[in-house]
């Protein structure tokens, strides 16, 4: 029969030390809540460097939904590391808080990004509750004009330089 030593998790991502310094300087962490006209642009470059000293920390950085922006090479030129980063692709707002709820709550994570579009006062009220017992730095952006397409807040060099939307299908 196979039996736990003790009363430890059997997954050591789910390990976590109380005693650790890391551990106590997040307790208190929040979920801030902003609005941008840039689809995060502005806001994840005034984070870019704040997400660098996390990533070097050991533990994940989550992109939740994030628009084509070009936050990857943002990042790459903070300092981040991209091997502690983990995207993830949600299918709706539902998806999209469900995600970000437990990216926040595991203890593997040091801060997670979320794009949504305007939260309503439910799942504000979701997030405040879970921003009790978060374990990293949450950060959710509201797109204001998320029906507008990712591109057209760009001025036109800038927007030559981006990857196509479309290619062939194989």
């Amino acid at each position: 029969m196979n039996s736990l030593i003790g009363n430890s998790p059997r997954h050591p991502g789910l390990w976590v030390n109380l005693e650790d310094p890391l551990s106590n300087e997040l307790q208190g962490c929040t979920v801030s809540s902003v609005t941008t006209h840039t689809q995060g642009r502005d806001e994840l470059q005034m984070l870019s460097a704040q997400l660098a000293s996390l990533s070097h920390r050991g533990q994940w950085i989550v992109l939740i939904s994030p628009p084509n922006i070009g936050y990857k090479q943002m990042l790459t030129d903070a300092g981040v590391r991209m091997d502690r980063v983990l995207l993830v692709h949600a299918k709706d707002e539902v998806e999209t808080l469900w995600a970000m709820e437990k990216a926040l709550t595991s203890g593997t994570s040091s801060a997670v990004i979320s794009w949504t579009q305007s939260l309503d006062a439910r799942d504000n009220r979701r997030l405040q509750i879970v921003a009790k017992s978060a374990r990293a730095v949450g950060i959710v952006i509201e797109v204001a004009n998320g029906h507008l397409h990712g591109k057209a807040h760009m001025n036109g060099v800038e927007a030559f330089n981006q990857p196509s939307l479309f290619g062939s299908l194989h």
